[in-house]
């Protein structure tokens, strides 16, 4: 682990903690805003800091992905889009530094200005901000934009855009957006929205996905593309944004190409032959016996370990609790005993990676060991009567012997599922109180292997308790359509939670989730607790009641046995090209969004 790191995270907190105590002030037009307190860095800043400034730039990286795409659309519902293309083709009016937990610098807006309680924000738009076709990005595009996105687009823009009461224009470059609901994240929340050229819209249905890019501001255009096999973006020579000091040292490449292959194994063997450039590594056992080949021994490919300070996250096997298979927590108490981690990650990583212990695991917004207590508890306690067992008097995730056979966890787990009405028959078949056997499919993405390889140890030990287990692999656009749509008994699920939470855990774990598709509510939860700690999170007024309220939350989804987790990494794996290079210090978020490619850059030429 870097000293850099170690050095910029511990200053970081601190940070954090102070701006915390200082609690929110009423901003005039700034050139930054932070969820706490005020940006870091000042006006006349010349770069992030976590940037090479003088990075060289020019030449190619080709990336590679499983999966597919049939849509160049990244901001509807329907149709599967290329990621990285939201992020490098589009510009919001600030950009995020990733080096503060959350905070946000002018990007196409050249300044910004919030109420005095936050409840109203003005974004006054940079001189000189331009689409990739020559125009200029106005007012009406951002209104435009806001507006559709909220109301048409996908249901991630949905949330923030019922808390406004009113948008507009109040001068030729400025808009001001009026807030309905008491929440501080707001101003950033719109900040932080993509800008598109309303012109191109015109007569057309916004909802509809296709393959002709949206017109955007950010460095990239696309410039070739074949459906689920590849996507070129190349720099737009004439980008506006490029002299930005917030855009120094960033988006060094002339052009990023993503290949797209159906399997995980496929990605690592073109690796290995040269096709593609990089390569990150999920499996720390692999990244130990696997990179032998010629080229990492003659020093054609080097092996970086990227360190990190970002909350774990959840990663692991959702139950859908739509189902009634899973909709009693016993049950999938049951589950959670009869998933023999302790085996699985000895047998798939050598047991060198930790478990996620919780979905903030690995962070200060966390829930601490042992039984709720002070803030934590006073915002819990109004739930008692709802909140499943471990909430309040503590909670940890099942640990097993390590032995394959895991016997004290599947009596356990038996017992669990006794206490909920099921009972084995004479043919070792695990029925309900009118019969039914225990039967529940397993949805995987085709080319997961890895993944497949856990279900394999997990499916077997659910045979032992009687349950019969299917498991479905179908491909990414058939998958992508039946987890949008709820579609599934158990599947993997990853979201990726960031030192700021705030108004996407609506999107994650709110109650409209349940029916409306396309969240991230994959487990169908409904819970007043888990709603009034989001509440009590965005109405925060100062970092100590922000981490209580997180915490609070983090103990309710949990104890609600939603998801089987499994490991995390607190550093990422990365092989890539010796020519491909990387700046010395790393953010506080380490290989996240905003990282590779954004920051790196090659010195082939």
């Amino acid at each position: 682990m870097r000293p850099e790191f170690l050095v910029r995270a511990r200053i970081a907190a601190a940070a954090a903690l102070v701006l915390g105590a200082a609690g929110f002030a009423r901003a005039e037009p700034a050139h930054g805003i932070a969820m706490y307190g005020g940006p870091a860095l000042p006006p006349d800043f010349v770069s992030l800091p976590y940037v090479n400034p003088d990075a060289p730039r020019g030449g190619r990286i080709v990336l590679g992905e499983t999966g597919g795409f049939d849509s160049l659309n990244p901001f509807i519902l329907k149709g599967n889009a290329p990621w990285g293309l939201r992020s490098l083709g589009y510009e919001s009016l600030m950009g995020r530094s990733w080096d503060e937990p959350f905070t946000l610098y002018g990007l196409l807006a050249d300044s910004v200005q919030t109420g005095p309680n936050r409840d109203w924000v003005e974004f006054t738009l940079r001189d000189g901000a331009r689409f990739s076709d020559g125009s200029a990005v106005t007012v009406e595009d951002v209104l435009w934009s806001f507006e559709t996105l909220g109301e048409r687009g996908h249901p991630r823009y949905r949330g923030a855009w019922a808390k406004v009461a009113s948008a507009e224009a109040v001068g030729p470059r400025t808009v001001r957006f009026t807030f309905n609901t008491e929440d501080r994240e707001l101003p950033l929340i719109l900040g932080l929205r993509p800008v598109l050229k309303k012109a191109q819209w015109e007569g057309r249905d916004f909802t509809e996905s296709g393959l002709e890019p949206p017109i955007g501001s950010g460095p990239y255009v696309v410039a070739d593309h074949e459906p689920g096999r590849y996507l070129v973006l190349k720099q737009d020579p004439d980008w506006w944004g490029r002299d930005l000091p917030f855009n120094r040292g960033q988006h060094n490449f002339d052009e990023i190409r993503y290949e797209f292959f159906g399997d995980g194994d496929v990605v690592f063997e073109a690796f290995r032959g040269g096709a593609i450039d990089v390569y990150r590594e999920a499996s720390a056992a692999k990244w130990d016996s696997a990179y032998d080949f010629p080229a990492v021994a003659a020093g054609e490919i080097v092996k970086a370990e990227i360190p990190h300070a970002r909350p774990s996250g959840i990663a692991g096997f959702v139950m859908n609790t739509r189902r009634p298979v899973f909709a009693d927590w016993r049950v999938r108490d049951a589950m959670l005993h009869a998933f023999n981690f302790e085996f699985i990650n000895a047998t798939l990583t050598g047991g060198t990676l930790p478990r996620i212990t919780s979905y903030f695991s690995n962070s200060d917004l966390g829930m601490r060991p042992g039984p709720a207590e002070g803030r934590v508890r006073d915002l819990l306690a109004p739930f008692a009567d709802s909140l499943l067992p471990g909430a309040l008097e503590g909670y940890a995730l099942p640990a097993s012997d390590g032995r394959q056979s895991n016997r004290g966890n599947l009596r356990t787990a038996f017992a669990r599922l006794e206490e909920a009405g099921w009972r084995v028959d004479d043919a070792g078949v695990l029925r309900n109180a009118a019969g039914v056997p225990f039967s529940f499919e397993i949805l995987l993405r085709q080319g997961a292997t890895e993944t497949q390889k856990i279900v394999d140890i997990f499916a077997e030990g659910l045979r032992r308790l009687g349950i019969a287990v299917r498991v479905t692999a179908v491909d990414s656009a058939q998958y992508t359509e039946r987890t949008d749509a709820y579609d599934f008994d158990m599947t993997f699920y990853t979201v990726a939670l960031s030192l700021s939470p705030g108004n996407e855990q609506r999107l994650y774990w709110g109650r409209d989730g349940v029916t409306r598709p396309g969240t991230r509510n994959w487990m169908g939860m409904d819970s007043p607790a888990a709603e009034a700690m989001i509440d009590a999170m965005l109405t925060a007024d100062g970092r100590e009641a922000f981490v209580a309220a997180t915490r609070a939350l983090d103990r309710v989804l949990t104890t609600g046995r939603y998801v089987i987790p499994i490991w995390y990494a607190p550093r990422s794996l990365i092989a890539h090209r010796a020519r491909l290079k990387y700046p010395e210090t790393v953010p506080i978020y380490g290989d996240w969004i905003g990282f590779l490619p954004d920051i790196w850059w090659t010195e082939e030429n």
